[in-house]
């Protein structure tokens, strides 16, 4: 009967035990979770500025008349972006109106700021610049 007694004020001890590596591990847990919801953010914004810049430069390489302009390149891009929520991205167009065979180039950038993470860990950075670059030949 002496073993039933000691193992169970020993259970009593690991609980307590228990308590305190949870407070200690909690931290670490919190960041982990606020990491990936951050890094997930941005690596839809990221995705975003691709879909934005692939479908700016499928606009411009069309083969219409009038040919499409910087202009019309840029608001196929920017509604994308605004489709999607993202606000603040800078679009970029360099040979727009280019003959047979030329290089469209459609380039997205937006300044990306990280809301927890900083606060949390010192030390990391408190934003990003993401940037998607799309180059299509003109049909």
């Amino acid at each position: 009967m002496n073993n039933v007694t000691s193992s169970r004020g020993a259970r009593c001890h690991e609980y307590g035990a228990a308590a305190v590596e949870f407070a200690l591990l909690l931290p670490l847990l919190m960041l982990l979770l606020f990491g990936i919801v951050e890094f997930g953010l941005a690596l839809h914004r990221q995705q975003v500025l691709a879909t934005a810049s692939r479908e700016g430069a499928r606009v411009g390489i069309r083969q219409t008349a009038p040919r499409p302009t910087s202009g019309d390149i840029e608001r196929a891009a920017r509604n994308v972006l605004t489709q999607a929520g993202v606000v603040g991205a800078v679009v970029a167009v360099a040979g727009a109106g280019g003959v047979s065979g030329t290089d469209l180039r459609v380039d997205v950038e937006l300044p990306h700021r990280f809301f927890v993470l900083p606060n949390l860990a010192p030390g990391i950075a408190t934003s990003v610049r993401l940037r998607s670059r799309t180059v299509m030949k003109h049909e």
